[in-house]
């Protein structure tokens, strides 16, 4: 289990946000974060404690430059997310990032598009690419969302459709989306299902507040999965205790 860091950018700041806020017409985004360190602030502490497979995020337009400060402060050592294209993604891979994250480019109109999914690994190559299946529950089940999850796509999680789509990529990020940015504790079905389905590098964010949670993590993943924490950091304005987390999961 490794503690993958992140940097959350809104209109060029750092911030820790609930995402599923975002994207809504006539729904105010709910800020728990802002700080007053720039993205290479934090690109440079992570740099030091030498966490790797981070990741940057771009929550919407105007988080360009923010975000390729973070990649040339620490190059290789953060993935990079929010608006990736198979357009775009050299460009971002050049300037440092180890990884790009997809999600809404490839799955669009409810569906995985497969052409662009094949379109983007023969641009990056499978080994930068990581595909975000962030998901909801529906009728008992897991769906992944797109479009700053507001949108369910047909896409259900579980052990076959992981199976099918750890073809494309070198790791999966996936975000518990009714948890994310909430402190309120993780999905533990969830992590459960994850732990029992994936057989690459894969991420899970979403709730973890406490050193206790993250201990409940551990044994819940089998020590396979890795772990983002947020708004429950000291580092975001929370409770826990950044140094404590580095602490504990190089152990």
């Amino acid at each position: 289990m490794q503690f993958r860091p992140c940097i959350d950018l809104h209109e060029g700041k750092v911030k820790q946000i609930v995402g599923s806020t975002l994207g809504h017409e006539n729904v105010a985004v709910v800020e728990n974060f802002t700080s007053v360190h720039d993205a290479s602030y934090y690109a440079s502490m992570f740099s030091k404690d030498g966490l790797t497979g981070g990741h940057v995020i771009m929550l919407g337009p105007g988080n360009e430059q923010a975000a390729l400060s973070a990649l040339h402060t620490y190059p290789g050592g953060l993935q990079i997310g929010g608006g990736i294209t198979a357009q775009n993604a050299s460009r971002y891979l050049d300037a440092g990032a180890s990884h790009v994250i997809v999600t809404s480019y490839i799955f669009h109109d409810g569906i995985l598009d497969m052409e662009r999914l094949k379109k983007l690994v023969q641009t990056v190559g499978k080994k930068k690419l990581v595909i975000d299946l962030s998901c909801r529950k529906r009728n008992g089940k897991w769906f992944v969302v797109t479009d700053k999850w507001t949108k369910f796509s047909d896409f259900e999680v579980n052990a076959d459709s992981i199976r099918m789509i750890e073809q494309y990529c070198d790791e999966l990020l996936i975000h518990a989306v009714d948890v994310e940015g909430k402190r309120s504790g993780m999905q533990e079905a969830l992590v459960t299902d994850l732990a029992n389905w994936t057989t690459i590098p894969t991420t899970y964010a979403g709730g973890v507040r406490s050193l206790e949670d993250l201990k409940r993590f551990e044994q819940l993943g089998h020590g396979k999965l890795h772990v983002t924490i947020g708004s429950a950091l000291d580092i975001f304005g929370g409770d826990l205790c950044y140094r404590d987390v580095v602490s504990y999961c190089k152990k």
